[in-house]
């Protein structure tokens, strides 16, 4: 396996390290590439009003989602105590990967001056250099007369590469745009929205007032990136069915972006929201992380983006419904159920049901639920079959 190492302070990470990372992968054929903050960079002190290393990781997870699917944080350095030194760095790397085919990414400013880097020797020797040059023509001498120099000194196994796509830009750029008030079209969406709900680099964004377009990428920032297309996904069928079913279409936006918003967490990390919300959850609420993050998920809506009560309940219920639910919960319930990138059997009999009426989908997406629960032995929430049974009462049918 190729796999491509970039780090960096990520403080924050920006488009141009996106548009690097993936002419790497690219140009490296590379099956993967670890995107790694540095925990205590030794040349330099993060500037004051920098973000924390949890914060920094959490952009570095974004970024890796921006850049594709064979790209994953990292968090080595900042777990590991100490400067973070790119030596001790790759010898854990080539522990943690023995048979596999490293290569360190770098800019033309490190590069250069990688012969003064702290055991240059090791660095060349666990990793092969993946080099960027501007294609300038006195920094391509000097790209080739180090790579020369690397060689001889060090047996260094060097590729110099070109970004076509090139965006010139430091994190020190981004973060006086975003301090004066822009610096959105340098950053890739989910981290444009990470910076402004977590107010980084002096934004101080007013989340409870949000439009749609403005709430997307902040929604987008609280997923995993494997969850990205799903919610977006269950946007657009929200907003689909809204309007086919005379329901007001910004909220069913709203609550289709936000209604996974706590899924990545653990179980234990729901708990503490629980607590800190005194949500009164049942005993198989407690124990279950699929109906934990419909409670969570409300209130992180509710209290940070001041929603609406209609699109709290419509987050609630949006995992188990309910009896007698309203034509939005409906509506994210089944949005989320049949949303274009679910592929299980049976979707588009559901798909199909939907379209000639909102509650003939629910009924069989729940009765599908329940089936599938049971072939299973999963437990199943009360609330799902009294949704399932109050639409029976009135009138559905499940064959």
């Amino acid at each position: 396996m190729r796999i491509g190492i970039f780090g960096g302070t990520f403080n924050p990470p920006h488009r141009g390290h996106v548009t690097l990372a993936r002419a790497a992968v690219e140009q490296l054929s590379l099956d993967k590439l670890l995107v790694i903050p540095a925990g205590i960079p030794p040349h330099k002190q993060l500037p004051a009003g920098s973000a924390s290393n949890e914060q920094r990781y959490e952009m570095a997870v974004l970024l890796a989602g921006a850049v594709g699917k064979c790209a994953v944080a990292d968090d080595c350095e900042l777990r590991r105590e100490g400067k973070s030194y790119t030596a001790d760095t790759l010898l854990q790397l080539r522990e943690e990967y023995p048979e596999d085919e490293l290569w360190l990414l770098m800019g033309s400013d490190m590069f250069l001056s990688l012969h003064t880097w702290c055991r240059p020797e090791v660095v060349c020797r666990a990793a092969n250099i993946a080099a960027f040059s501007r294609c300038e023509a006195n920094e391509r001498a000097a790209f080739e007369a180090q790579k020369a120099n690397l060689e001889q000194l060090y047996s260094a196994r060097v590729a110099i590469l070109d970004n076509p796509n090139v965006i010139e830009v430091s994190s020190t750029d981004v973060r006086s745009a975003l301090s004066a008030g822009g610096g959105e079209e340098l950053l890739p969406p989910a981290v444009w929205g990470y910076v402004q709900r977590e107010h980084l680099y002096g934004t101080d964004t007013d989340l409870k007032h949000l439009s749609v377009d403005e709430l997307r990428p902040i929604a987008l920032s609280y997923l995993k990136p494997k969850r990205v297309a799903h919610v977006l996904g269950t946007e657009r069928t929200a907003a689909e069915l809204a309007r086919q079913y005379g329901v007001d279409e910004r909220e069913a936006r709203i609550a289709a972006l936000l209604h996974d918003c706590t899924k990545k967490l653990e179980i234990d990390q729901q708990l503490k929201l629980c607590d800190a919300y005194n949500i009164d959850m049942d005993e198989m609420e407690r124990a279950t992380l699929k109906l934990q993050h419909s409670r969570t998920g409300a209130e992180i809506a509710r209290h940070v983006f001041g929603v609406s009560d209609a699109v709290y309940d419509a987050i609630r219920y949006h995992t188990t419904g309910r009896p007698d639910m309203t034509m939005l919960e409906k509506i994210i319930y089944i949005a989320d159920y049949i949303e274009p990138n679910r592929t299980f059997e049976g979707v588009e009999e559901v798909r199909e049901a939907t379209a000639r009426s909102l509650d003939e989908g629910i009924l069989l997406g729940l009765t599908m639920t329940i089936e599938e629960m049971r072939g299973y032995g999963t437990p199943i929430h009360h609330l799902t079959m009294d949704a399932r049974d109050y639409l029976i009462q009135q009138g559905g049918t499940t064959i």
